[in-house]
């Protein structure tokens, strides 16, 4: 099974940048797609980047141009940074991992215990 960790959230500034990062361990297929989940209090869960084999990346339009999805493959390891932070920002941030493009857009797949970013204004 796989098992994923997220770290890096914690408190910043508007304009500030962080960067999370999701360590995954136990067998994990390198075409599989991942992605970075946020959830606000009130909001319904929003994937806001995925990436998929070749490092084809999509972003949401809330944080394009803004955040950046990778990974690093040597070291089991998938990041998004985040820059031009804005208080919308503010949630628990999830990795995922599935199979396919389509369990991974419906929730599907394994998941972290998520790292909360908030954002002052």
């Amino acid at each position: 099974q796989v098992q994923l960790v997220e770290s890096g959230g914690g408190l910043v500034q508007a304009g500030g940048s962080l960067r999370l990062s999701c360590a995954a361990s136990g067998r994990i297929f390198v075409s599989n797609p991942m992605g970075w989940y946020r959830q606000a209090p009130g909001k319904q869960r929003e994937l806001v980047a995925l990436i998929t084999s070749g490092d084809s990346t999509n972003y949401a339009d809330s944080v394009k141009g803004r955040f950046t999805i990778s990974i690093d493959n040597a070291k089991n390891t998938l990041y998004l940074q985040m820059n031009s932070l804005k208080p919308e920002d503010t949630a628990v941030y999830y990795c995922t991992e599935a199979m396919t493009l389509g369990d991974l857009m419906s929730g599907l797949g394994s998941w972290g215990q998520g790292t909360q970013v908030t954002v002052s204004s």
